[in-house]
């Protein structure tokens, strides 16, 4: 069923990766698939960049899979397993990314607005890592990785739905360690500091050039930063690593 044996850090494993069409969530499927990873996405109305990552990961010599599912849906995570590891094969690497942000004042937040944070953040990374880790389990090992953010260590301003999904994302990773690492499945986060994607491209130019000037390195971190970042967990230099929370932030914040 697999590919034909590659090199790599990642040779012939198995990476599902959510909200992995654009973005974060992009970088680190091509860069495990440069990895010698085969790579199975999920993504939400995303079909035009979900074609091309599937081509991309394809012309890397590896097997690809898109699948269309909100993850803040039990059982659309449930379906994207069962289609992926019907597809592709059993969940060796999870890299929980999808993610949404709205902004607005604290007393503006409604039940709405909060409801679809907590559901997409944090029930949908609970539930799609319920989906596979049975699996890991019977099969002795796995990578868990979750991504959190930056801000829930700073804070921030017209952010608390945001940054409150993010804060439990970090409980979670660090609850579901401690369960995992005796049956050799490694959970660990990333909290990735001010990243030009296309969700921050929405603040304009000025706000950009605010963080880039702000931060320590002069710039603002690249999707690549991170996805060096999620391949460093996922491999072998990976394996001593539990429960932890690696901030790729340019020095935004130093946890």
């Amino acid at each position: 069923m697999h590919a034909h044996p590659t090199s790599g850090p990642l040779a012939g494993k198995i990476a599902y990766v959510t909200g992995g069409s654009r973005g974060i969530g992009r970088a680190i499927a091509l860069a495990f698939a440069e990895a010698g990873a085969d790579i199975a996405i999920c993504t939400l109305d995303d079909a035009e960049n979900a074609a091309t990552l599937v081509q991309a990961v394809t012309a890397r010599g590896r097997r690809a899979f898109s699948f269309n599912a909100d993850v803040a849906e039990i059982a659309a995570t449930r379906a994207f397993a069962a289609a992926a590891e019907a597809e592709l094969g059993p969940c060796d690497i999870l890299v929980n990314n999808a993610g949404i942000n709205l902004r607005g004042a604290f007393e503006d937040v409604t039940e709405q607005t909060y409801d679809r944070m907590i559901d997409v953040h944090v029930k949908g990374m609970f539930f799609m890592a319920q989906h596979v880790y049975a699996g890991m389990a019977a099969r002795g090992g796995g990578k868990i990785i979750n991504l959190c953010s930056q801000l829930v260590f700073k804070g921030g301003v017209n952010i608390t739905p945001y940054i409150t999904a993010k804060g439990a994302i970090l409980g979670f990773t660090r609850a579901l360690a401690w369960e995992g690492a005796p049956k050799g499945i490694l959970v660990n986060a990333i909290a990735p500091g001010p990243i030009d994607t296309d969700l921050t491209r929405n603040r304009g130019p000025e706000w950009q050039a605010m963080m880039a000037n702000q931060l320590l390195v002069g710039r603002m971190g690249r999707v690549e930063d991170i996805a060096a970042t999620a391949l460093l967990l996922a491999g072998p230099g990976g394996d001593f690593y539990v429960g932890a929370c690696l901030s790729p932030n340019g020095g935004d914040v130093m946890v």
